[in-house]
């Protein structure tokens, strides 16, 4: 059992052990309203690398849990970087406002070497920043009036959707999602154990939904729920992946076309085209716009040097607690330790969320939470980080 020096005072923060794990369960049960299957638990726990998972207790009562999962995120222009992505974060009601968070945060970034960036996504949005963690992709939930909508005359008509049973096309379904997670920043490597958990497709998972229905196409799929009674189902999509713009097109197409549905959600990257298949661009309502991953860079020149930008810029950047030497010249670049005075001033949670070209640094400016004086290199700063498409989160963890 080892034991950690960053616990608050009368508490301990230590290694997990598999007989913590009974305590484990209760505690994200009562922090999340809802409870894990064990199975579900026990894939996760497979991903985790040795030591991954931290407790803090107080006497025999087990207050806090955190881990972190080994992890492969696909970054701008294509590199894959290891993420430690950071997981089942909990503190029991009955002992906030303690320090146990940031001991518990500060305990695995300490065990986190070798990992040149972390992640998580964040339950609730004012946390995660004062740890150097930032939003670093968008998401759209979108709804769509399916018994109204109508495809603009111009958009093809390419067909090649099947029905299928989802467990019974695996081998498809990975395949497809291997070669989108490899083109698309955001993506996530999927391990076979999560595969297999998805495809369980457990009634815990459903949240009152039916069963997966599954739609293929050769270079796409659409995994999605239905919710509701007689003529007024609803169709939540939990999967969407288009390897081209005909899948997207296609698959859409079915999506949109079913009898006895009255709306179509999914949730979308922010320049998803949805919007301009259709002759009546107004039924596409985005009901929400919410951050998916959040990024903290562990190692920044490595991580910086790791993506392509798509305009060069130079800049001596000062991020708090380093100040780096930032070339970039023909969409890569060359990040070094700088005694130089800074250019830019920004923190670590600025950096990571314009890591992956969803926010503009001019933006940041402009809310004072990055510092500039030379309007010029904003305007480099912007073009250099930007991506043509928008990163998206390959899944949730």
């Amino acid at each position: 059992m080892a034991v950690t020096s960053y616990a608050p005072t009368g508490l301990t923060i230590r290694t997990a052990e598999d007989a913590d794990r009974p305590a484990m369960a209760l505690l994200e049960a009562t922090c999340f309203g809802r409870w894990q299957a064990e199975e579900t638990a026990e894939v996760w726990r497979s991903m985790m690398p040795d030591g991954g998972m931290v407790v803090a207790c107080d006497g025999s009562d087990l207050v806090g849990q955190a881990a972190y999962l080994d992890l492969t995120l696909t970054v701008p222009g294509g590199a894959r970087l290891p993420m430690a992505g950071v997981t089942e974060v909990a503190v029991a009601p009955t002992h906030r406002r303690r320090g146990i968070l940031r001991a518990m945060l500060a305990e695995l970034h300490s065990r986190m070497a070798g990992y040149p960036i972390a992640g998580l996504e964040a339950s609730e949005g004012g946390i995660y920043g004062r740890f150097g963690y930032g939003p670093a992709t968008v998401v759209h939930k979108r709804t769509v009036e399916g018994r109204k909508a109508e495809f603009h005359a111009d958009v093809p008509d390419t067909g090649g959707v099947r029905i299928v049973r989802p467990v019974e096309c695996r081998d498809r379904l990975e395949d497809i999602y291997e070669r989108w997670r490899r083109q698309h920043a955001g993506g996530l490597y999927s391990p076979p154990q999560l595969w297999d958990e998805v495809l369980a497709d457990r009634e815990t998972a459903r949240h009152g939904g039916n069963p997966y229905f599954c739609l293929l196409h050769p270079d796409g799929y659409a995994m999605y729920r239905t919710r509701g009674d007689g003529e007024e189902k609803n169709v939540e999509v939990t999967k969407l992946v288009a390897l081209t713009a005909d899948a997207h097109i296609a698959l859409w197409r079915v999506l949109l076309g079913m009898d006895l549905i009255t709306t179509v959600t999914a949730w979308t990257a922010p320049d998803d085209p949805l919007p301009y298949l259709l002759t009546d661009p107004r039924l596409v309502r985005t009901r929400s716009v919410d951050d998916g991953l959040w990024l903290r860079l562990l190692d920044v020149p490595t991580a910086l040097q790791a993506r392509t930008y798509a305009a060069d810029v130079s800049a001596v950047l000062d991020i708090g607690d380093g100040r780096y030497a930032l070339e970039v010249r023909d969409g890569r670049t060359r990040c070094v330790p700088a005694t130089d005075d800074a250019d830019v001033h920004l923190d670590l949670s600025v950096l990571g969320s314009l890591y992956m070209g969803s926010h503009r640094a001019s933006a940041f400016a402009a809310a004072g939470r990055l510092r500039c004086a030379d309007a010029g290199l904003l305007a480099q700063l912007d073009a250099a980080f930007a991506s043509s498409v928008a990163a998206q989160l390959g899944y949730g963890f």
